[in-house]
Parts: structure tokens; sequence; C-alpha cells
């Protein structure tokens, strides 16, 4: 069985949510951690703070979209709302 994940990194530079989508989680992660992605390797350094797995590419797909509009982002934040606020401290 093979899954699709939707993944949230967080800069510890500058604040900022990166949002992607990919079948291998821990390689992924990987690569941004090591600068090898354009997105990210100016933020360094990254952390992933949430996941979800999907069976369907095309489910994974859409719920990446729907995070990186304005009220998936405004859902984002009330999802993780309470690590935001510990962040904040």
């Amino acid at each position: 069985m093979k899954f699709f994940y939707v993944y949230i990194l967080k800069s510890l530079k500058d604040g900022k949510f990166y949002i992607g989508l990919t079948a291998d989680l821990k390689r992924r992660v990987s690569e941004h951690q090591k600068g090898k992605n354009i997105s990210t390797s100016k933020r360094l350094p990254v952390e992933l703070i949430y996941y979800e797995a999907f069976l369907s590419k095309k489910d994974a797909q859409r719920r990446e979209r729907y995070f990186k509009t304005t009220k998936g982002k405004t859902t984002l934040r009330q999802m993780l709302r309470e690590y935001l606020v510990i962040c904040l401290d």
C-alpha cells in the first residue's frame, strides 16, 4: 500500500509555512533540511510541523491545493493553534 503525504514545514528563520506533497516523507523532509529545495533553501532551518496521509494521489493533491489557499491557511492556523502559541512564547 502506497501513501501520499501532504506536509507542512515551518521555517525557523522567517516563521513561514511551506506546503508540499510527496510519496516519501522522510526523504523529502531530509532534502528540504539539506537545502536541496530551492523554495526552502534560503529559509533554513525548517521543521516538519504537520502531515496527512492519503491512499489516493488525487485526494492528496486536492488537500495540498486547499492548504495553499487563504481559507486553507486559516484552517491550518486553527488546527495548529496550540503549537503556534507555544512558538510565540
